[in-house]
């Protein structure tokens, strides 16, 4: 995985509310490069590289690991398998067996948003990961896609996995920007 997203927002979300109330952005130097985190109201937003995906043929492995064949699938890092339905993505017959067999590192399941723009699901069992919470990276092909789609440049997303996630996405041509809400979970002191 290129970077852990939620390790960098749960970082900057400890500056923000901890360390330092009144600054607005923070910048990680981190083995992928500089991560700008920036405050903006409750969000905390993250701009990352727009990745497309090329149309291209639902590979067998595809289909029978999500138990039924896409409407269209595009390949970038992820495959991305689009579906008609927000309920198709919550019925999905799941073998990760098949989805294992793929190239790149996982595939991305979306259908159009009953109460959002767009859902999704994440699955890279081949990194040891059946199905990611909530996906950062899988939105850098997400939202150029969506874009085309809806004809519009801001989103909110929802990521249908059983903790679930929201996303507020923007497309600004060649970046994305990704924006989510952090809470404290645990506060606590270690002695050593």
């Amino acid at each position: 995985v290129d970077l852990c997203g939620h390790a960098t927002l749960a970082s900057a979300y400890v500056i923000f509310t901890y360390l330092d109330k009144t600054i607005m952005k923070v910048i990680f130097h981190t083995k992928s490069g500089m991560l700008e985190v920036s405050r903006e109201r409750s969000l905390l937003s993250m701009i990352f590289p727009s990745r497309e995906g090329e149309k291209c043929e639902a590979p067998e492995a595809l289909i029978k690991g999500l138990g039924k064949r896409p409407k269209e699938v595009y390949q970038s890092r992820d495959y991305m398998a689009v579906f008609e339905t927000e309920q198709e993505i919550m019925s999905l017959d799941l073998n990760m067996d098949e989805l294992k067999k793929l190239d790149g590192l996982g595939v991305i399941v979306t259908a159009k948003g009953n109460e959002v723009d767009f859902v999704s699901r994440f699955f890279a069992p081949k990194e040891g990961i059946d199905e990611d919470p909530v996906t950062g990276s899988a939105h850098c092909t997400l939202i150029p896609y969506w874009k085309r789609v809806l004809g519009k440049n801001e989103f909110v997303a929802l990521q249908l996995s059983e903790r679930g996630g929201k996303l507020f996405c923007a497309d600004l041509g060649e970046m994305v920007k990704i924006s989510g809400e952090a809470t404290s979970y645990l506060e606590g002191h270690i002695n050593v």
